[in-house]
This record gives structure tokens, C-alpha cells and sequence, in this order.
């Protein structure tokens, strides 16, 4: 039912139908099946490759290796076939337009710090704050409603010419930023409040992103265009969100053993503050009804297991330090964004 009152009562813009024509010959549309064979080859190559990386050792693997092999020979080759073909399924000569290749820059930006920290924070709440997933879930909350309420502003601001494209994103870009690099400044003390008002910081930003990225995106390209600038910027997003999650997977283990063996050294059998922190707890737990020897396995196995929220801590702020500075990073790009007057109508976000 849904595709036949589709078919009867939604039409394509006429700029659509003319690109739908140009890409018939006698009747027959002409399918690139190499280009979409060798996207699908070197997607789930690299894809499988990320998902599993951090699980099979990466490079220690043969098959992570093969993996990314496969995955970046089959980009290039993507690269390559599709720049030669006069209606490619890929449009990479889009990204000849500056600010559209900006745009999507910030686009796998924006991917990779959303997916990352989407994926970081659960994970923070419920293994180290002892969380429920619904809990964990609500802190996210807050940052999707700001977004809600802000992107309308945002249109707003940029179709009647209050606030410049640009300027708005360097704003957006330095939020989410800082918003980052608040994440980073969290302890184990830290309680909902706080992680639920880093969240909305978070979506201050990215409030003021989705219109004038996407603005940026189309502002030097014809109307015929947009349809695969489209495709470009969602793959571009995606493969952010890709990264994201498998640098958060990695980088938080890594830097887990980093902080065990660096804190490790500095706690050795002879710390005398180590040692009187067993013998307090041993003599509270005996207090407690514990035996000797029971009371002192159930306090060395307390202070282990702080030991390594502790470690898990710092190796989650180390995460969101880095997204904070790749976010930053970014904001120098903006410097190189064509003066352009935005449309009438700002597009929608994608």
C-alpha cells in the first residue's frame, strides 16, 4: 500500500528527473556493477577490520591484515574506476569543490565524535558508576533534545542572514570541543547531573551543525548535484562513526594497560600506604564478622577492584581527550571556506 500511493501521489523535482534521464540509453539504464562490486568488496573489508581489530590484535593477526588490505586496495581501486566513468555510483570529483570537501571533513569529524562518545558513555556509566542500560541510556538524552530545539534556530539564523554559515560552525566545532574535553575532567565521584550536562553541551553543538554543514556542503554546487553530494557526505559520516567506535575500543584498552603498569609500578608490595589501607579495612571487615584470613582477601580484593575503576577511568578521559583535540583540529579548515551566499531555503539535514 505504501509503495503505490508513493508511486501516485509523490513526484520527483523536475532537476531529478532529468538526471533520471540522462543516465537512460535506449531505454535501459545503465548500472555501474563494478563500482557497486568494489565498494561492497572494500566496505565489508574494512568494516570487518575495525569491528574485529582490537579482538584478533590487529596487525598481530593475518586476518585483520588481509582485511585492511583488501580494504584499502579496493578504495583506490573505487577511486580510480569511478573518477573514469561518466555517471559514477560514487561522485569523488565532487570533492573538488572545497567547500564541499570541508564539509565533509567535518562530516567524519562529526561521525567520529557522536558514534565514539555515544558508544564511550554507556559504557562508562554502567561498568564503572554501576548503571542500569536504561539509566545509562537517559543520561544520552538531553543532548538529543538540545539538538532538537536548536537545529530550526540554526535554519533560521542562516536563512535570513543573521549569523554567517562559518560562523556558526566554529562555534558548533569549539562546543563540542570543550564539551569533549569537560567529559575529560569527570571523576568516580561524579554523579548524573553532571555527565547529563556535559551530554547537553555536547548537543549545543551539534545543534548548531547539521544546517550549516549542510549549507557548506551545497553552496557551490548545481541543483543536479546534490543528490550525490548526498551519498558522499553520508558515507563520509559513516565511516567517521566506523573509526570512531574502533579507535574508542582500542585506545580505551590500550590505554588501560598503559595506566595498570604505570599505577602498578607505583603500588609495589612495599607501599606503606597500600599496606595500611589492607590492614584498616581487614580490621573494619573482622569488626564485620569476618574472619582473619577472610577479611583480609575481602579487603586486598576491594582495593583491586578500585585499583582498576581507577585505571578504567583514566583510560576512558585519555579517549575523550583525544576526540576533544580532533575536534579542535577542525576548526582550522574553516579558514578556508569560499565566500558563498546561502539559498533562500536552507537544505535539510541528511
Amino acid at each position: 500500500m505504501s509503495f503505490f500511493l508513493s508511486s501516485r501521489l509523490v513526484r520527483d523535482p523536475p532537476a531529478f528527473e532529468s538526471e533520471r534521464a540522462s543516465v537512460r540509453t535506449n531505454g535501459k539504464l545503465h548500472i555501474d556493477g563494478v563500482g557497486i562490486t568494489l565498494i561492497a568488496l572494500a566496505s565489508a573489508a574494512l568494516e570487518v577490520a575495525l569491528d574485529r581489530g582490537q579482538i584478533d590484535d590487529w596487525f598481530g593477526s593475518s586476518f585483520i591484515c588481509w582485511m585492511l588490505a583488501i580494504g584499502v586496495i579496493g578504495w583506490i581501486a573505487t577511486v580510480v574506476w569511478e573518477i573514469r566513468l561518466k555517471e559514477p555510483i560514487i561522485e569523488f570529483r565532487l570533492l573538488g569543490s572545497r567547500n564541499f570537501a570541508i564539509a565533509s571533513a567535518l562530516f567524519f569529524v562529526f561521525g567520529f565524535g557522536l558514534f565514539g562518545s555515544t558508544t564511550l558513555i554507556p559504557q562508562i556509566l554502567q561498568s564503572l558508576y554501576g548503571y542500569r542500560a536504561t539509566d545509562a541510556g537517559l543520561v544520552l538524552g538531553p543532548g538529543a533534545l538540545v539538538i532538537t530545539v536548536l537545529a530550526p534556530i540554526a535554519a533560521q539564523l542562516i536563512q535570513r542572514q543573521i549569523v554567517p554559515a562559518r560562523l556558526l560552525l566554529t562555534i558548533s566545532v569549539i562546543t563540542v570541543g570543550a564539551a569533549m574535553w569537560y567529559y575529560s575532567t569527570f571523576t568516580l565521584a561524579t554523579d548524573y547531573s553532571h555527565y547529563a550536562l556535559a551530554r547537553a553541551y555536547q548537543g549545543l553543538g551539534y545543534g548548531f551543525f547539521f544546517v550549516p554543514v549542510n549549507v557548506l556542503a551545497y553552496s557551490q554546487l548545481r541543483p543536479d548535484q546534490n543528490n550525490r553530494a548526498s551519498s558522499l557526505t553520508n558515507l563520509f559520516r559513516n565511516w567517521g562513526g566506523s573509526f570512531g567506535i574502533a579507535f574508542i575500543t582500542t585506545a580505551a584498552e590500550r590505554r588501560h594497560q598503559f595506566h595498570q603498569s604505570n599505577l602498578g609500578s607505583a603500588l609495589g608490595a612495599t607501599s606503606q600506604q597500600l599496606a595500611s589501607r589492607v590492614t584498616e579495612l581487614t580490621n573494619y571487615l573482622v569488626t564485620k564478622g569476618f574472619s582473619g584470613p577472610d577479611a583480609a582477601a575481602a579487603a586486598q580484593g576491594y582495593l583491586y577492584q578500585q585499583f582498576q575503576h581507577q585505571v578504567s577511568l583514566l583510560s576512558f578521559m585519555d579517549c575523550f581527550r583525544v576526540i576533544a583535540w580532533l575536534t579542535l583540529a577542525a576548526v582550522p579548515l574553516l579558514l578556508f571556506v569560499r565566500r558563498f551566499k546561502p539559498a533562500g531555503k536552507a537544505p535539510s539535514a541528511h
